[in-house]
């Protein structure tokens, strides 16, 4: 067969004038290379991608062909693997005794034998309690289970607590109110089989791009899809329905929504819940007219929604940080699980709820002991029998367990009185990812000694006595467990760089200084893990039946799983039981109540954040990778073209904590009466400066979600600074070149590189 020449697809007649060849024979000359199988550093979503190594180093990425992805990432998945080996990396340890001084380069053993030093003189001094410990989830599990060992058995204090505290405890703390269990209902794969997906506060398509895969496989099959959040976000663009409510209102939405279930005959109650009575009187005073005034929406979406959702013959209904980050957080996510199972969309294949975690490790980070009040297994620390186990395991008395410590922001607000003295930081960086940014760092500033472990040095190590520089998740293994509560194993691809140390290794060292190195006799993640397992077993967060081999097999396993030949649990309550011990679902009253930040004159607008394709939480990885900064170099004001302003002018945002300047980003995408600032990036720019440190009383997450605040015009677009450096040396030039853009980027997304 011959090709005629002047018929040919659009494009190809050029690549055949141009000499190309047939792909068939195109071969590639890979060398040495190896493909180092393992899952992105990044979202709870958990990408399986490949690293590429040579010679020992990671120097590329491609797509892995994982169930839960299917070839697909995101721009930071496919970026990921440029910061294992950056200019920017840490590879000596730094210390200062003063933070007068400026950091030097020491030893290993120096700055080992003064952290340790310093906390055995703070709490001689002042008590154990005086010293914290703030942990992460975006570490592997093996290193949170050492995070919370290291705290109540090295440190024997009870302030400990992660930054997971920031991302979904909200979530969890309904969970467990409702289903006696921390953890989604139903795998990623369900999505494919329900007829109406509802997505409550959630930016799916940036925050976790490759889920919406699963989103436009259900689309395909013609299911209907509602969204609930108050930006047209890409995914609320395509639903059937967005309800643009007013940040703060989710819950008097979603009992309103529950209300028409009830006066249209629409429920379908599993027989096995309690407290329907309760939930069914209070919703009885959330008609539709209430909730359209309160959320300020048009009365009918309460009533298509509620039709939508409980007439569909399968549901499922996701949700995030949007109705989490609230001082009703708790309560949010109750009223999504109250309408879930009124509606009979329970533990079912296509038919179920879930909370989409933000991290990497969201929902492992907090199953093993880094939370303030959880010890192993999910066990509480407070139950005298949980305790007994623990110490049984760790060989400890139990009288020497410290009992519960206070949250990531109550720890802060202690620092700044004089309560904790010392900290240790692991994993974090609270100085652009918590709220009000002044009391943060009134706190840190009032420590007496802080050490701070790192790949990069984040504003919150630049601001340390000691940093600990560590490694990166490419130069370590251990498991995760993503946003479906399967475990996944993560491989090392590349031995540390030149002085760099692991974090368990950190931390077993400070242990044998502190004189309980016989119980952190851990040579690596796998040893850590082979404890855990023992200290889980029998939990409701049981992994005991999850080993490393099991998971290099199968790709994952969800828990809990019991032994090793089980295979793992993805979809809970499909025997019509719960994990509390009467096995019901124990549904909870919801009432409404507004934001802590009350509006007025002065401050007549909400203020909401989130996040943006490009960059991941603090911002402390991504703002040092070209491409992601190119795409996104700064952080911009979302305002509705009622106000007045065109693209690209200064709007200053101010609240009752602070204001700061960005360029505005003019969109019809967002309500009237709100803003959005994307959070990733520090002080003087930072959206954590304007934000609320007001806390679920429950789950203790910070209202970072909504806030009073004006705006107004300013005189110019303030700078975003580069990340922080040692002395003597600066960020990467090349990638902080697009940093002093004063442009806001053309969408939500960023730009391309033809729109610069």
């Amino acid at each position: 067969m011959t090709l005629d020449p002047n018929v040919a697809p659009p494009g190809s007649r050029n690549f055949r004038d141009a000499g190309g060849l047939p792909a068939d024979r195109w071969r590639a000359q890979r060398g040495e290379e190896t493909l180092v199988p393992t899952h992105c550093c990044f979202c709870g979503v958990q990408c399986g991608m490949y690293l590429r190594t040579r010679h020992g180093r990671v120097f590329g990425v491609e797509p892995r062909d994982h169930d839960i992805n299917r070839m697909r990432l995101c721009p930071k998945g496919l970026s990921a693997y440029q910061q294992v080996n950056h200019p920017d990396r840490l590879t000596a340890p730094l210390m200062r005794r003063t933070r007068g001084e400026d950091f030097r380069e020491a030893s290993w053993e120096e700055v080992l034998d003064f952290t340790a030093s310093e906390i055995q003189r703070i709490q001689a001094e002042y008590g154990r309690d005086a010293f914290g410990m703030l942990g992460g989830a975006s570490l592997v599990t093996e290193k949170t289970y050492l995070v919370g060992k290291f705290a109540r058995v090295a440190l024997r204090t009870r302030h400990v607590d992660y930054n997971g505290r920031l991302c979904m405890v909200s979530a969890a703390g309904a969970n467990k109110l409702a289903f006696g269990i921390d953890r989604v209902g139903n795998p990623f794969a369900d999505i494919l089989l329900t007829d109406c997906l509802l997505i409550a506060g959630s930016n799916v398509g940036e925050c976790f791009p490759v889920m919406t895969q699963y989103l436009w496989g259900a689309r395909d099959r013609g299911a209907t899809l509602i969204v609930l959040d108050p930006r047209e976000t890409a995914i609320a663009r395509t639903a059937d329905i967005h309800v643009a409510l007013r940040p703060g209102t989710d819950s008097a939405f979603l009992n309103a929504v529950l209300h028409v279930m009830v006066r249209e005959g629409l429920t379908r109650l599993p027989d096995f819940t309690t407290g329907w009575d309760e939930v069914r009187a209070t919703v009885e005073h959330y008609p539709p007219a209430r909730a359209a005034e309160i959320c300020g929406v048009p009365e009918r979406q309460v009533t298509d929604v509620a039709r939508m959702f409980a007439g569909a013959p399968k549901a499922m209904a996701w949700h995030a940080r949007g109705i989490e980050h609230h001082t009703q957080g708790v309560e949010n996510c109750l009223a999504v699980i109250n309408v879930c199972v009124a509606a009979g969309h329970i533990g079912k294949p296509g038919a179920g709820y879930g909370t989409i975690t933000g991290q990497g490790n969201g929902q492992g980070g907090r199953e093993h002991g880094q939370k303030s009040d959880l010890l192993p297994g999910g066990r509480s620390i407070n139950d005298p029998e949980h305790r007994r186990q623990i110490s049984a395991i760790w060989g400890i008395d139990e009288a020497d367990l410290p009992g519960a410590g206070t949250s990531m922001m109550e720890m802060v607000h202690q620092m700044g009185r004089g309560e904790i003295r010392g900290l240790l930081g692991v994993c974090n960086n609270p100085f652009v990812s918590l709220p009000h940014h002044a009391v943060v760092r009134a706190g840190y500033d009032a420590l007496d000694f802080h050490a701070q472990s790192d790949f990069f040095l984040s504003e919150t190590s630049a601001n340390a006595h000691v940093v600990f520089p560590v490694t990166t998740w490419a130069e370590d293994e251990g498991v995760m467990a993503n946003a479906e509560a399967r475990v996944v194993k993560h491989n090392k691809a590349q031995e540390p760089l030149p002085g760099v140390r692991t974090d368990t290794w950190v931390l077993c060292q400070l242990a044998e200084r502190l004189g309980v190195g016989d119980k952190f006799a851990f040579a690596g993640s796998r040893e850590v893990f082979e404890e855990l397992r023992i200290a889980s077993k029998g939990t409701v967060n049981d992994y005991y039946g999850i080993t490393y081999e099991r998971l290099e097999e199968t790709g994952g396993i969800a828990w809990p799983c019991p032994d090793t030949d089980h295979p793992g649990t993805p979809r809970l309550f499909e025997d019509g039981r719960t994990w509390h011990a009467d096995g019901k679902i124990h549904l909870q009253a919801v009432e409404w109540h507004p934001p802590a930040d009350p509006y007025d004159e002065t401050y007549p607008m909400s203020l909401t954040t989130g996040r943006t394709v490009a960059h991941f939480l603090s911002g402390n990885q991504t703002r040092r990778l070209g491409g992601l900064v190119e795409q996104t170099p700064r952080p911009w004001v979302e305002v509705h073209p009622s106000h007045g302003y065109a693209t690209g002018d200064p709007v200053r945002v101010v609240t009752r904590r602070g204001e700061a300047v960005f360029p505005a980003l003019v969109t019809e995408a967002i309500r009237p009466d709100t803003v959005f600032v994307p959070y990733h990036w520090p002080y003087p720019v930072a959206a954590n400066q304007l934000t609320n440190d007001a806390l679920d009383p429950r789950s203790k997450i910070p209202e970072y979600k909504v806030c009073a605040c004006r705006i107004e015009r300013a005189p110019a677009v303030v700078d975003t600074p580069a990340p922080p450096m040692p002395p003597g040396r600066v960020a990467y030039p090349e990638v902080q070149a697009f940093r002093l853009d004063p442009r806001p980027p053309t969408s939500s997304q960023g730009r391309g590189t033809s729109e610069r």
